[in-house]
């Protein structure tokens, strides 16, 4: 393996089981572990409220984007040659910023039958194995995204005339808006996926 990847893959090992140890430790009791959760939670609800109106607003962009797209190809019969450029790139964010209130809200797919069936230790044990997987694939798409992002900064997008990082800065950005909704979620834990569930 290229000496380029292996820092990055130790930087998420290390910084993944830094956050598993003080989330476990915030999890339970008052004092200084209330404090450490309750800031997180405060930081959760306002990340994950920026990142839903965020993620509405690119659907919003697509939507109103592709419309005229549709309308100067068909009736005006003038194709657009920025539309579907920023359609594509609001779409992308869209889906990135997205994945954090997915996660938040524990609507993405997840060990369900194993948590049902489960109770103290094993459950925890299980959930925080979860929380470490999430949090090693987030950082890794933190730190090539950022690599990404940085390597076509002087490349422009075909249509919009603006940055290809514009459109890479969606991975970094939503990966560190997923962080927190993951660690929020396990420190209180949320079921919608299985409430939802026929």
């Amino acid at each position: 393996m290229n000496a380029m990847n292996v820092v990055p893959l130790q930087v998420t090992a290390a910084a993944t089981l830094a956050t598993v140890i003080l989330a476990l430790w915030a999890g339970s009791g008052g004092g200084m572990r209330g404090a450490v959760r309750s800031t997180i939670m405060q930081v959760d609800r306002a990340t994950t409220g920026l990142a839903a109106m965020l993620a509405c607003l690119a659907l919003t962009v697509a939507a109103v984007a592709g419309m005229w797209q549709v309308i100067a190809r068909f009736a005006t019969e003038t194709p657009s040659v920025w539309s579907e450029a920023l359609v594509r790139t609001a779409l992308i964010w869209m889906a990135f910023l997205g994945v954090a209130v997915a996660l938040r809200a524990g609507a993405l797919v997840s060990i369900d039958v194993a948590h049902r069936y489960t109770g103290g230790a094993v459950r925890r044990a299980l959930e925080s194995a979860a929380l470490a997987a999430s949090l090693t694939i987030l950082g890794i798409m933190f730190w090539f995204g950022w690599d990404m992002a940085l390597r076509v900064k002087f490349q422009e997008m075909a249509g919009l005339e603006v940055s290809m990082s514009w459109g890479y800065a969606a991975i970094p950005i939503g990966a560190v808006f997923a962080m927190v909704g993951v660690v929020a979620q396990f420190l209180d834990h949320r079921h919608e996926e299985l409430e939802n569930a026929v």
